[in-house]
């Protein structure tokens, strides 16, 4: 996976979230900078195109559950339950980190492209993913608990020059499926598969944290999870994917092919990370090899 694209890309939308110190806000609208995003999402879609296979044929909330129990990418959640050490632990975390701390933020995008009872949908689900209004309780705070808990920098982007590739991938799909009204209907099937893969691997997260001795708040983003994505995975599927090709049959396909870009590069991502600690070495740049050796 091309490192310089994907980097490229994500410094060229974060200037559409929370940007950089001294840069200047206009920048997020320069003429140039985005011609230059233009072609290189170009060449992101290409790539995707001819790497994800054809989604199947089906009405949309099958054929959503079909992709995502066809899933057979590596499982990052059952080796962190199982066998992981606290140094992959934290590792893993650092990866989530470039997207959780600024957790539904992406797809919240898709609210004013909406009406109706997919709209309704998806403002139930951002509501939980942000904490109801309270603090406390948004995901993207739950998550830096986590990440204070386990020493790490708490810092909006902190590690981003750490991480790999196909990590940055996964956020700039959701980025560019976000930014791009055109791709409406593949963010809303982002969505749908994101939230019927993650009650699951989240409670296998929360069970691999406290086997290494997190306690209750550093596990509470985990958990908090396990919950919610059971209810949301239902109503993303029904309501809001099944609502959305209700009024707009011909966007089927476009929405399923986002469920399917989703479901591809997570996998790509857990084989990249996975693949490093089998052999040994750490999955972010910079960092040393020590008590990373994948256990048998």
């Amino acid at each position: 996976m091309d490192e310089d694209l994907q980097l490229a890309l994500w410094v060229l939308y974060e200037l559409h979230y929370r940007g950089f110190d001294g840069v200047d806000p206009d920048w997020e609208w320069d003429p140039q900078l985005l011609a230059l995003r233009a072609r290189l999402e170009a060449h992101f879609v290409d790539g995707l195109r001819a790497a994800v296979p054809a989604p199947p044929d089906a009405p949309v909330a099958r054929a959503l559950s079909t992709l995502a129990n066809a899933d057979t990418g590596p499982s990052m959640s059952r080796f962190l339950q199982r066998k992981a050490t606290l140094a992959q632990f934290r590792e893993f975390v650092v990866h989530r980190s470039i997207y959780h701390l600024k957790e539904a933020d992406p797809h919240s995008w898709g609210i004013p492209r909406l009406g109706g009872r997919p709209k309704a949908a998806l403002v139930e689900i951002q509501t939980d993913e942000y904490g109801g209004g309270r603090l406390e309780r948004m995901h993207a705070e739950l998550f830096r608990t986590t990440m204070g808990k386990l020493d790490l920098d708490q810092e909006y982007g902190a590690y981003l020059g750490q991480v790999s590739a196909p990590t940055l991938a996964t956020n700039n799909l959701m980025s560019m499926f976000g930014l791009h009204r055109r791709w409406l209907p593949a963010l809303l099937g982002h969505l749908a598969a994101f939230e019927m893969t993650s009650s699951i691997p989240n409670r296998r997260y929360g069970n691999g944290l406290r086997r290494l001795g997190g306690d209750a708040d550093a596990t509470r983003f985990y958990d908090e999870h396990v919950a919610a994505d059971a209810v949301h995975e239902q109503i993303a599927a029904h309501d809001l994917c099944g609502g959305y090709v209700a009024q707009f049959p011909d966007h089927a396909g476009d929405l399923l092919f986002g469920a399917a870009c989703g479901l591809f590069l997570d996998g790509v991502a857990a084989e990249w990370i996975l693949g490093r600690w089998e052999s040994g070495e750490s999955s972010l740049r910079n960092a040393p090899s020590t008590d990373l050796a994948a256990s048998a």
